[in-house]
């Protein structure tokens, strides 16, 4: 049997994305969405899917995004997510700006060679999930379909959600 996969964004879609400057810098700024765990632990224990998270981490390294304000925040992240029964089974970070272009990008997928024409993999059973536009392009890219979350501070926790496939789109609410 094809596995499926689950492409999970990072910033907006596991933690909340701090919106002074957009890093996730600091322990101090790290906030899990509202049911992230309960979700996403129900996805893990039930469900057949690889979880994949995969994120733009614009210049991780460079003076504006030293690593070392980057990885304790990261790893209490994934600390705490491992704790709840959320492992990833795979970990792809892109350190380019946008104007870089870099083919590793999201949306591109220079990432996620492994899974593209991979007959191990089931990509169209396969989603996408994240809080931009280029989340919703990458799943194009890879063939896949996407759940697009829409979280504002102000509906925190009752965003709005849309899977779009291929064929058209469904909308849900989350409370």
């Amino acid at each position: 049997m094809k596995k499926k996969v689950l492409f999970i964004d990072r910033d907006g879609t596991l933690v909340i994305e701090p919106p002074v400057d957009y890093q996730l810098d600091s322990l101090e700024k790290l906030e899990f969405y509202p049911k992230v765990f309960r979700n996403l632990g129900f996805i893990r224990s039930k469900l057949d899917f690889e979880f994949v998270m995969v994120t733009n981490q614009d210049g991780l390294g460079t003076s504006s995004f030293p690593e070392e304000t980057f990885w304790p925040a990261h790893n209490l992240m994934l600390k705490t997510l491992e704790g709840e029964g959320i492992t990833f089974d795979e970990i792809l970070i892109d350190r380019s700006f946008p104007e870089d272009n870099a083919p590793t990008r999201k949306p591109r997928t220079g990432m996620l060679t492994k899974y593209l024409n991979n007959p191990e993999y089931d990509l169209a059973g396969s989603f996408v999930i994240g809080d931009r536009p280029t989340d919703v392009e990458l799943a194009k890219n890879l063939g896949c379909r996407a759940i697009y979350l829409q979280n504002s501070p102000e509906t925190l926790g009752c965003g709005t959600c849309q899977e779009f496939g291929l064929s058209g789109n469904l909308s849900a609410k989350f409370t």
